[in-house]
């Protein structure tokens, strides 16, 4: 895969001056175009927001950088990137529901509050009815329980024991918090382990799941992203690429249908959780 053109949109959310210094906050959107090496012509796109903190001073009459805070949505080592690709098999698993998970709803509801990411909705924000956790450790596990659970736009799952959203105060621990959410989603009969392995391990052929364990992602499902036998983030499977590549969608930082290892290199292991209908 190679990355073919970048378009970038600056959104300014605050701005106060404090004499010779100023404390800016913006949002950075950005579409990035890719092209498989086999196919050069078949252009597709996905999208990134991230937050910036930054602290000018004036300096010769001219304004200067000194300190800023942002989360890298590419923050990796380049030669640990893992290669290869799943294997293309007849198709993808069935993405109708016509149970207790809407998961139709649970996309679209993904698209719509996806942040700053190019290609969300909702005027690049988040539903406001939702706390933002970005600066309480990480909104990714608040978003991925609206995804589910939102009963108005989202996958309408019922909140049930201790997953549950307080709409006067906020989300529990299983609500918010990754290795918590895990637990609930595998013993509480919502979620099923596909499997859980790095990437090379996910997208080759086994007797177990004969197209690669990759392939059995469905949208609306999760991915986990595990690092050091933790839970470190959630991602929402909202689609594939025209190669058969899982895209996903994501809070901190803001991700639109982007591939789902994009940002994350061969130490990552994935849990692959199949959100049952």
């Amino acid at each position: 895969m190679a990355i073919t053109e970048s378009q970038s949109r600056v959104r300014i959310r605050g701005i106060k001056f404090r004499g010779e210094q100023v404390k800016l906050t913006l949002g950075h959107s950005q579409k990035i175009t890719y092209a498989y090496h086999d196919n050069p012509l078949v252009k597709q796109w996905f999208g990134f927001g991230t937050w910036h903190v930054m602290t000018l001073v004036k300096k010769d009459h001219r304004w200067m950088v000194s300190k800023e805070w942002f989360l890298d949505p590419l923050e990796e080592n380049p030669k640990k990137i893992p290669t290869g690709r799943p294997p293309l098999p007849p198709s993808p698993r069935s993405t109708i529901s016509n149970q207790r998970y809407d998961r139709e709803r649970a996309v679209a509801y993904a698209d719509k509050y996806a942040g700053l990411a190019w290609g969300a909705g909702n005027e690049g924000k988040y539903n406001g009815k939702y706390k933002n956790y970005n600066h309480l450790g990480g909104d990714c596990t608040n978003f991925a329980s609206q995804v589910l659970g939102d009963p108005k736009e989202g996958g309408g799952l019922n909140m049930r024991g201790p997953w549950r959203y307080h709409y006067n105060s906020g989300g529990t621990r299983t609500w918010v918090q990754t290795d918590a959410f895990k637990h609930f989603l595998l013993h509480s009969g919502y979620g099923q382990r596909i499997a859980l392995g790095h990437y090379e391990d996910l997208v080759k052929s086994t007797d177990k799941h004969p197209h690669s364990a990759m392939w059995e992602l469905a949208s609306g499902d999760l991915i986990a992203h595990v690092m050091h036998n933790d839970v470190d983030h959630f991602s929402i499977v909202t689609g594939f690429d025209d190669h058969g590549y899982p895209l996903v969608n994501s809070h901190t930082a803001d991700r639109y249908r982007a591939p789902f290892d994009l940002g994350w290199d061969n130490q990552t292991q994935y849990l692959l959780i199949h959100i049952k209908d």
